[in-house]
């Protein structure tokens, strides 16, 4: 019997930090990657890709507002941003997917799914903006523009820059993982939870459905779309090979394995920033923890390699 492996792709499969971000860069990391995770389906598992859209949906927010300011273009929402940009990023993963399948001697179809996912209106996340999206700015940039916009801004936990920030709450339901669950089984490669998905929530009295300005943290989106589709494995994607501690510090150290004990302890020491790994590591332990199943952080280049990553397992 095929296994399913959800396997999130971090910005770092689309776009590097360093980049214009051009979509000749953002297709050839895309193809790259999409070649490497081939040998996921050697390897018996059926695939669901899920992705994140920080920089992208940051992109489609500047153009709302230069599209305003000279054209007075009406602006749209945080939710329409972030379903446009599973569109789009979905159709690039899907085309150069089938690209790296026409490559090989593998036969597939792939399909791209605009997810909503359920969130709670009552989450203590609206009065705590955390999640960043966008590009990274100098200080004195994001001071302007936090006053023209009425935008909030953090410094990045690596000293990049500062970044926007927004609500970020926690994933209650990934609407129509059903159709994920059935494609997937069927053989298809699934492309979902673009960006955590576009949170909405229901009214109470009516049962309205309704989207909320916010950004779902995609890891934690992808895991609980992970557990409900019954996932074997659950990998995450991010730009360094293994998770470490005392990170970017003379003794840092890589872990090639860890229980989700000893990770939550880490993560509590902080050795695992908000803004940075963190996500990724409640995110591995949430899946861990209610399926008693493996979840694996590593980069594309290691995906290709036997014990690649950091296995997190109970």
């Amino acid at each position: 019997m095929k296994k399913i492996a959800v396997v999130a792709f971090g910005g770092n499969a689309l776009l590097r930090g360093n980049e214009e971000g051009t979509i000749e860069q953002q297709e050839k990391h895309t193809l790259d990657t999409c070649e490497k995770i081939l040998n996921l389906i050697r390897s018996g598992y059926e695939l669901v890709i899920t992705h994140g859209n920080g920089p992208q949906v940051g992109n489609i927010l500047l153009r709302n507002e230069a599209g305003y300011n000279q054209f007075k273009i009406p602006k749209m929402p945080l939710d329409i941003c972030v379903a446009d940009s599973q569109g789009g990023i979905g159709y690039m993963i899907d085309r150069q997917m089938r690209n790296a399948l026409n490559k090989s001697e593998l036969k597939k179809n792939v399909v791209a799914l605009i997810t909503e996912v359920l969130v709670d209106i009552n989450d203590p996340a609206f009065n705590n903006p955390s999640k960043p999206i966008g590009p990274y700015y100098l200080k004195e940039e994001a001071e302007l523009l936090a006053k023209a916009n009425n935008w909030v801004f953090k410094e990045d936990p690596r000293k990049r820059g500062w970044r926007k920030v927004v609500a970020s709450p926690k994933p209650v339901n990934v609407m129509n993982h059903q159709i994920v669950k059935d494609l997937v089984e069927k053989g298809h490669i699934v492309i979902a939870a673009g960006g955590g998905g576009i949170p909405v929530y229901y009214h109470e009295d009516t049962k309205y459905l309704e989207a909320i300005e916010a950004v779902i943290d995609k890891d934690l989106a992808s895991a609980l779309l992970a557990r409900l589709i019954n996932a074997d494995r659950f990998y995450i994607i991010t730009d360094v090979p293994k998770v470490y501690i005392n990170f970017s510090k003379p003794d840092q150290k890589a872990l090639d394995h860890m229980t989700i004990e000893e990770a939550q302890f880490y993560y509590d020491k902080g050795e695992f920033p908000a803004g940075s790994m963190g996500p990724k590591i409640l995110a591995a332990i949430d899946f861990v923890k209610n399926t008693g199943k493996e979840a694996i952080i590593t980069s594309e280049e290691e995906l290709e390699k036997e014990n690649s990553g950091t296995l997190i397992t109970l």
